[in-house]
């Protein structure tokens, strides 16, 4: 197992159990109680965790990890609906793509379909984020034409937010958005861990037409603090087909098509 992904164990086993000793932590892993002393001391000086006699705790901003450490977390079923959301962007549409992990994933198979290549000087597709990695990804893909809405970045996810995101934003509008998620409720909506991200996330839903949510099955059935959008406003889920049944069934009598991958 590569350190990212101890990393990014250690803090799912964290956040499941709220602490951890290190020694039951390194049988688990299979790796030494040194590795997962200096594991730990190295999450604690990113503030991600406490450090106890013995093992760790989870502290109060474990909740919203920063976007190195969720990279490792489901990644077969994130490629799988990055593939299949992907495939619903048609050529000369203007897309629209917020900060994530899903949604990085999302802005590759994109990058990586040659159907999309412009016609002459006219691009293939036009991208619209506020998210800085999603940006750098593609704006070496001489097919996509890139719009990046400025803001203030947020080091946790990498997004732009603020006046400056807003005043972008309410001059566009896009075909589709892709809209990555840090919750999704078949009752309450799509939400965000932080206010200014869901913010941004809102007034991107409102200047789609149509607004596809892509979230694996852990994000299904859960709320986080700030709500993005009604569950009304997703036209589209892409989710995978490790989905409760009874999840994807609440989102289908709301009016969300389910596409599971």
């Amino acid at each position: 197992m590569a350190r990212h992904e101890r990393l990014s164990t250690l803090l799912d086993m964290l956040g499941q159990r709220e602490k951890i000793d290190v020694e039951d932590v390194a049988a688990e892993l299979n790796v030494s109680a040194a590795t997962i002393r200096r594991d730990l001391d190295h999450l604690a000086e990113q503030q991600l965790l406490t450090r106890t006699r013995g093992g760790a705790v989870a502290n109060d901003l474990a909740y919203d990890l920063p976007l190195r450490y969720k990279t490792a977390r489901h990644v077969p079923e994130k490629q799988r609906i990055s593939a299949a959301a992907a495939a619903l962007a048609e050529r000369g549409m203007a897309v629209g793509l917020n900060g994530g992990t899903t949604t990085a994933g999302v802005a590759r198979a994109l990058a990586m379909r040659a159907d999309l290549a412009g016609r002459g000087d006219a691009p293939g597709l036009t991208v619209v984020t506020n998210a800085l990695n999603i940006a750098h990804e593609l704006a070496v893909r001489p097919h996509v034409k890139i719009v990046v809405t400025g803001g203030v970045a947020r080091p946790q996810s990498f997004e732009l937010s603020g006046p400056l995101a807003t005043r972008v934003l309410s001059e566009l509008t896009m075909d589709l958005l892709f809209l990555g998620v840090d919750a999704l409720d078949a009752e309450a909506g799509a939400f965000a861990h932080h206010e200014g991200e869901a913010s941004i996330n809102r007034l991107m839903v409102e200047r789609a037409e149509k607004i596809v949510a892509v979230a694996d099955s852990s994000k299904l059935g859960r709320r986080a603090f700030a709500r993005i959008c009604a569950t009304h406003d997703v036209h589209t889920l892409v989710t995978d087909a490790d989905a409760d049944t009874a999840a994807v069934r609440a989102f289908e009598a709301a009016g969300v098509e389910v596409l599971t991958v």
